[in-house]
């Protein structure tokens, strides 16, 4: 299920590149919240608090509770992290997306492979991981970190598409068609 976070927040004055750069001088990160029904709120995240955030939860996945002063929390996931191309270590900028317990939202989720194929133990086939995450609609609450597909009955030649998984509470938004992995036979030495 979702794992839950909170941080802090605060109204941000202004908008526009100069304001920006004087947040991030200060040690603050211009930040948006926005969603459904609702007005964009320029606010701005303390970097440090933000950058702990990160290192303890997958930014896709995790509902973040947003204090904005004396309002009540927000709750809401973290839809893009921008960061520097030179410096990729430090953030410039951070969209927050609105979430309604009640509204079902679509996310991408990583998929995890569980378990080591047949055709890869007894006959040096090779794993090919096709498909590193799948597009989901799932309500906030039901969140999964990840997707665990069990490929422990694979042989070579066999395949696992979108079509041979479902799971609880979950639609997947993925065509059925593609591959998730598949065994192939080892590579013949010239």
């Amino acid at each position: 299920m979702a794992k839950q976070a909170s941080i802090q927040a605060a109204p941000r004055p202004g908008t526009g590149k100069g304001v920006a750069r004087s947040l991030r001088r200060e040690g603050k990160i211009p930040a948006v919240i926005y969603g459904r029904g609702r007005e964009p709120e320029a606010v701005s995240v303390d970097t440090v608090a933000l950058t702990r955030l990160l290192a303890q939860v997958s930014s896709a996945t995790t509902i973040v509770d947003v204090s904005v002063g004396p309002k009540p929390p927000v709750k809401a996931l973290i839809r893009e992290i921008q960061r520097n191309p030179v410096r990729p270590s430090d953030i410039i900028h951070l969209d927050l997306y609105e979430v309604h317990a009640n509204e079902k939202i679509i996310v991408e989720v990583p998929v995890k492979l569980i378990g080591t194929p047949e055709g890869v133990k007894n006959f040096g086939g090779v794993l090919d991981h096709g498909m590193h995450s799948l597009a989901i609609r799932v309500f906030p609450a039901d969140i999964p970190e990840h997707l665990d597909v069990d490929v422990t009955a694979l042989n070579i030649g066999q395949s696992i598409h979108v079509s041979d998984i479902s799971f609880d509470n979950i639609e997947i938004m993925a065509d059925a068609r593609q591959t998730i992995c598949t065994i192939v036979a080892p590579r013949a030495e010239e």
